[in-house]
């Protein structure tokens, strides 16, 4: 495994990010691997090298490059404390949805320009706060990003006028929802309402819950739940595999 710490290029400014990839003497599909609203640690450098080990070349960028070089929280953080989610907002304060779909655009154009990634389709998965990261990038990418995931993703749906779900227009990706019973960021009739959009929107998708708690799949968490976890890197990895093999990308 090739494993590559780095800086590039985002849609305003530099990030870091790692890069793992698999040694290969053919290009290999990329995912870009958005984090949770913890930002990059170990335990998405750990995931990334899973993936990457299924055959594909894996950006697991720095998303709060705008505020904060890793790490994001010079504290443990606790989202039941006040100072945990006063850092969680100034993090997240720059993150509009048109910044996103930048920060989208060029994370695809770096890794089209690498000899090692292929020219077709790519795939993207975001966690938590990154769920609609990963929509807004299938939308700002829809040439190239062929597959999209969420994990425990809030606000997917909102009343808002830049709700995430009013993207699904410009979406061509296979989309894939996992979401986590009684979870704030995503309440029932949320999930309900993104039900609706999606039926309306005539793409192909799955949307499924998990009895788990919000952040289930990262470890390290108190809420980690191996099993469910499993369950849905599982889910990821058909969606990848079946999303990029179809287009004859993987042998």
């Amino acid at each position: 495994m090739i494993e590559e710490k780095l800086e590039m290029r985002a849609g305003d400014g530099t990030t870091e990010a790692l890069l793992v990839r698999p040694e290969s003497k053919d290009p290999l599909p990329a995912i870009i691997n958005l984090t949770d609203g913890l930002g990059f640690r170990p335990a998405f450098a750990e995931q990334s090298k899973r993936i990457a080990e299924h055959g594909y070349v894996v950006l697991a960028p720095n998303i709060f490059y705008r505020v904060s070089k890793i790490p994001v929280f010079p504290f443990e953080p606790d989202f039941s404390s006040e100072q945990t989610r006063e850092r969680f907002a100034e993090l997240k304060g720059p993150m509009t949805p048109d910044a996103m779909e930048r920060d989208g655009m060029a994370y695809v154009d770096y890794l089209a320009s690498q000899p090692f990634v292929g020219s077709g389709p790519m795939g993207v998965v975001g966690f938590c706060f990154a769920g609609k990261f990963a929509m807004l990038v299938a939308a700002a990418r829809p040439d190239r990003i062929a597959a999209a995931a969420s994990f425990h993703g809030g606000g997917l749906f909102t009343d808002t006028i830049d709700s995430p779900h009013l993207v699904l227009p410009r979406v061509k990706a296979r989309l894939y929802f996992g979401h986590a019973v009684n979870d704030q960021g995503m309440p029932s009739e949320a999930i309900e309402k993104l039900e609706w959009a999606l039926r309306s929107w005539d793409g192909d998708y799955q949307s499924e819950m998990y009895d788990a708690k919000h952040g289930w799949m990262i470890p390290g968490g108190r809420v980690y739940d191996p099993e469910n976890a499993e369950r849905g890197f599982e889910k990821l990895m058909t969606l990848l595999d079946e999303s990029l093999q179809s287009a004859g990308l993987k042998s």
